[in-house]
């Protein structure tokens, strides 16, 4: 069996790679962690140099990932890409044929109040409407199953 994670590396993507080790750690899959580094919209020197070191830093953090997989008793091997996320995990389904894509549904943790709470619901929706996200994409694209984990205070309790 063959698992891909979409990892970069952050809180979300730890959860997930950490929930996907717990649900699948009996069926000894082979965990696959790509990374998307998302090329500046603007060539510029600056511009090249930032992309450089957040290519540098995915790429460590990948490695991190695999190596906690690969601790935890997995085959993991990592990829890594450049260019738009969305695209790029669908391709690379399309390439790997996993028999699974995993993915962090992304969290914004504002405090605990209604309010707080309202207004992040707000900017979700406006975000989701304006630029789409990379699971509504994949969910829509993706030829394989799609498992899409949460990543907030439910993820974390037992």
């Amino acid at each position: 069996m063959k698992i891909m994670l979409a990892y970069d590396g952050s809180r979300n993507a730890r959860l997930a790679l950490e929930q996907t080790m717990q649900m699948f750690h009996n069926s000894a899959p082979t965990l696959v962690l790509v990374g998307v580094a998302e090329n500046p919209r603007d060539a510029t020197d600056a511009n090249e140099e930032l992309f450089q070191e957040e290519y540098r830093e995915l790429k460590a953090q990948l490695q991190e990932g695999v190596e906690t997989a690969v601790k935890a008793g997995f085959d993991a091997e990592l990829l890594i890409a450049e260019g738009d996320a969305r695209k790029l995990l669908l391709q690379a389904t399309h390439k790997e044929r996993p028999d699974l894509l995993v993915i962090a549904r992304h969290s914004h943790e504002p405090d605990p109040s209604f309010i707080a709470k309202s207004l992040n619901a707000i900017f979700d929706e406006f975000d989701y409407m304006t630029f789409g996200s990379v699971s509504s994409f994949l969910t829509r694209r993706a030829e394989c199953p799609l498992l899409i984990l949460p990543t907030g205070e439910s993820a974390t309790q037992e």
